[in-house]
């Protein structure tokens, strides 16, 4: 008999106990018999150029799983770190089932915000037609596309908190223990993950890298700018004008700062 395998796609950035409980409750549930949480790289409808790097996110998704209670059952896979960006569900799907299929069959889970877009993904109509989706309720999203075709999970544990949220919570240096497993808090705070300054190490590397987006100068001077670093904020927003001279962001931006600089050091330099 072949193994029934729960594919859990998302970015999982970072993991929260919100994840780890709906997978515990796909295996209370019968779901399956084991669940996989498919960290995607690049998610096509995300184009967050400040995604946490894919392997950090693998490493906090490892801490989280060995502290669920089926840490044998829950694990993390890299199998989207090897194939093609950005990461289209259908490219996974035909990948396992060519090199696993054998021994193993797929279904997944989403949840109904990510259903709600669930036809704009590539070959939709394939992925229903050969394979079983679950479907767990957020709140603000009903199931009403192929709602038929879908198994509804209405009793599925339900979170208030995203991922987003940890993330903020984390940049404003906030108590974050009661959203994610207490290793991935440790991780988040020994590595400043979010925090203006890891922010600000992260961007740095990428630009001394070569990489000359604009986007990357306007998060930085965004970062410079909450370390009250007005000079260097400017100067990021300039760059960033220089790159794009039709950025509305980085001119307004850069006029924000100007204005700061020019109301707090009004002296006889500066009438």
């Amino acid at each position: 008999m072949k193994k029934r395998m729960l594919l859990y796609f998302g970015s999982f950035d970072p993991i929260h106990n919100g994840h780890i409980a709906l997978a515990e409750y796909a295996l209370d549930k019968n779901l399956c018999d084991e669940v996989a949480l498919i960290i995607s790289p690049q998610n096509p409808f995300k184009a967050d150029v400040l995604q946490t790097p894919e392997y950090t996110r693998y490493e906090m998704a490892e801490l989280a799983c060995r502290e669920s209670r089926y840490r044998e059952q829950i694990k993390p896979s890299v199998v989207e770190f090897v194939l093609e960006k950005p990461s289209y569900t259908i490219n996974t799907l035909d990948y396992l089932k060519e090199n696993c299929g054998q021994d193993m069959e797929f279904a997944i889970i989403t949840g109904s915000d990510i259903w709600a877009r669930f036809d704009e993904w590539k070959d939709y109509e394939r992925i229903l037609n050969e394979y079983e989706i679950y479907v767990y309720p957020r709140k603000g999203y009903a199931v009403e596309k192929f709602a038929d075709r879908v198994t509804l999970l209405e009793d599925a544990p339900f979170v208030e908190y995203s991922s987003t949220e940890v993330r903020g919570k984390a940049e404003r240096s906030e108590d974050i223990s009661a959203m994610v497993a207490p290793s991935v808090a440790d991780y988040i705070v020994k590595n400043q993950l979010w925090t203006p300054a890891g922010r600000i190490v992260r961007l740095t590397s990428m630009i001394e890298s070569g990489d000359e987006r604009e986007i990357l100068y306007i998060e930085r001077g965004k970062c410079y700018f909450q370390h009250n670093e007005w000079g260097k904020a400017i100067n990021d927003f300039n760059r960033a004008k220089a790159i794009n001279p039709n950025s509305e962001e980085a001119q307004q931006l850069h006029d924000m700062v100007y204005e700061i600089l020019s109301f707090r050091y009004k002296d006889i330099y500066n009438p």
